[in-house]
């Protein structure tokens, strides 16, 4: 990164956090370009030479929260652990969903619920469901790959647990995050372990079936 490319970056990484700072307090469509640039110590020809309108700024901000999240998971240790346990434990405990893996990802939403919600009533300008699916992924796919699921099936399924952790996340939000996390654990669980029990295992069954005939 050259000088230039490190003050651009610099730069908007004092918005973001300016930007995060004011939604903390107000809802997004009462913040203003001009609270942005005196909180972030920037003119309005500053912002302007980085961002059109306030919703591409959001959508950086989420983002940059992202990345943050990634970080710290990987600096504490937490998103080496949950993928080594997922690559090494008996094929017969590996679930989609387990506490261990939603615990930290619902708790970070939790702490910044104004911007996740702000995201949720944007999702269309935000392409909210590939900042999820990116946060997902990540663990879908060697649980995928261990099930042995097909390659042309991955992609389904991964769309039904992301759409489906999306409803339930959106719907908690749009309560204001009043059920505890455990609580949410639980509804998830239900969702996916529930009467029908759908499961990974129960697609594997259902390819060597499909073998046998």
């Amino acid at each position: 990164m050259n000088k230039s490319e490190s003050k651009y970056f610099n730069t908007a990484v004092c918005m973001d956090e300016a930007f995060l700072a004011l939604l903390e307090k107000k809802d997004f469509p009462y913040i203003t370009v001009k609270e942005i640039c005196e909180k972030a110590g920037v003119n309005r020809s500053t912002f302007y030479l980085h961002y059109d309108t306030l919703n591409d700024l959001l959508c950086e901000s989420i983002q940059y929260l992202y990345d943050q999240f990634l970080t710290h998971m990987k600096e504490n240790s937490i998103e080496t652990e949950v993928v080594n346990r997922l690559r090494e434990c008996p094929v017969s405990e590996l679930y989609l969903v387990t506490p261990e893996y939603l615990m930290p990802y619902l708790s970070y939403i939790k702490e910044h619920k104004r911007l996740f919600r702000t995201a949720v009533e944007n999702a269309a300008i935000l392409q909210l469901e590939e900042t999820y699916g990116k946060m997902f992924r990540h663990v879908f796919t060697p649980i995928l790959e261990r099930h042995q699921i097909p390659e042309q099936d991955r992609l389904y399924i991964m769309a039904f647990y992301i759409r489906g952790l999306m409803a339930i996340i959106t719907e908690w939000l749009t309560n204001d995050c009043a059920d505890s996390i455990d609580h949410i654990i639980a509804v998830i669980h239900q969702c996916v372990w529930g009467k029908g029990r759908f499961s990974v295992r129960s697609c594997t069954q259902h390819q060597e079936d499909k073998k046998d005939k």
